[in-house]
């Protein structure tokens, strides 16, 4: 009887894998709670922003305890040329699910105008590749915990090219960008053989587009509160957003919260260590029925800002 449950829920997972793995779409946006930390995945305009160079590593683990939760680690850097008139930068993302691994590498380049003596608004590009690779040898199929020698002949990987544009407008304490960061719809499907197919398209009904804003508001000498939000917009999709606060207190402590809708509830706190380096923790209630089966997620940024050309950073960067 025991044999015949555990083979019977190896053939659900397996089933359910190949289900999701049929009509995988290797463009993907992922999910961040902390997204204002990382928005040169977002909108390429971002590049160049701050007043130095700018780096961010980023590490989230999504529904924990959940068997084949999506594990994500990503990586930016970007910063401002020709006295801030352009912005380049690069950002590398690595994430597993299951037996589905993606891999990301993006360049991209900002052209920034002065609109104002302190506001600014560029126009960016992005371009890179997705790279999939699809582990089925490491499902272990048999109630002996062996390989079926039918997924181990097929470990896929597949690699196909994506762009993206956008503008951003900002302030030192106002910004508001729109974005559109992947614009070729490239998927992959395999048929139960295990043969695969990869199709590239540009497709704009299926475009998603991110609006972001966010403004800085100083309570007083020792308070400060900066509200942000994102909006994504698909077509034929309902719309999703995100809704974030958080209080700097004596500009060296930051605690907030945020709200995905339908998704998530959110703490977040951070610290300041210098002005020039930020260290920031979420953890994520999950609000659906995957609650249930996981403890929450967790998401840590590191992030840094360089001196530029000898000059110290006094204060820190809000945006």
């Amino acid at each position: 009887m025991r044999l015949f449950i555990n083979k019977t829920k190896t053939f659900a997972a397996v089933v359910m894998l190949m289900f999701i793995a049929k009509y995988s779409n290797a463009q993907f946006d992922n999910m961040f709670t902390q997204y204002m930390f990382n928005e040169t995945f977002i909108n390429p305009a971002y590049a160049g922003s701050k007043e130095a160079m700018n780096a961010t590593l980023l590490h989230r683990q999504q529904w924990v305890d959940f068997a084949g939760r999506p594990i994500t680690t990503s990586f930016s850097l970007h910063g401002p040329l020709k006295n801030n008139k352009m912005g380049v930068g690069i950002s590398v993302l690595n994430e597993k699910i299951g037996v589905l691994s993606h891999n990301l590498t993006y360049i991209n380049y900002a052209y920034r105008l002065k609109t104002g003596e302190k506001s600014t608004l560029a126009f960016g590009l992005m371009g890179g590749i997705h790279n999939q690779m699809n582990k089925f040898s490491d499902i272990k199929a048999n109630n002996d915990g062996s390989v079926d020698p039918q997924f181990s002949q097929n470990n896929a990987n597949t690699i196909a090219p994506n762009f993206g544009a956008g503008i951003y407008f900002n302030t030192k304490t106002f910004y508001a960008g729109l974005s559109v960061p992947r614009m070729i719809n490239d998927k992959v499907k395999y048929a139960t053989n295990g043969s695969m197919e990869l199709s590239a398209k540009i497709e704009p009904q299926n475009f998603h587009y991110y609006l972001t804003v966010g403004n800085l508001f100083t309570l007083n000498s020792k308070l400060k509160l900066k509200g942000q939000a994102m909006v994504k917009a698909v077509q034929n999709s309902a719309l999703q957003f995100d809704l974030n606060a958080n209080f700097l207190i004596k500009d060296r402590i930051w605690a907030g919260a945020s709200y995905r809708n339908g998704s998530a509830v959110s703490a977040i706190i951070g610290v300041q260590v210098s002005s020039q380096f930020l260290v920031s923790y979420a953890f994520d209630y999950t609000l659906n029925s995957i609650q249930k089966y996981s403890q929450g997620s967790h998401e840590i940024v590191l992030n840094y800002l360089f001196s530029y050309k000898g000059k110290k950073v006094v204060t820190p960067r809000f945006f």
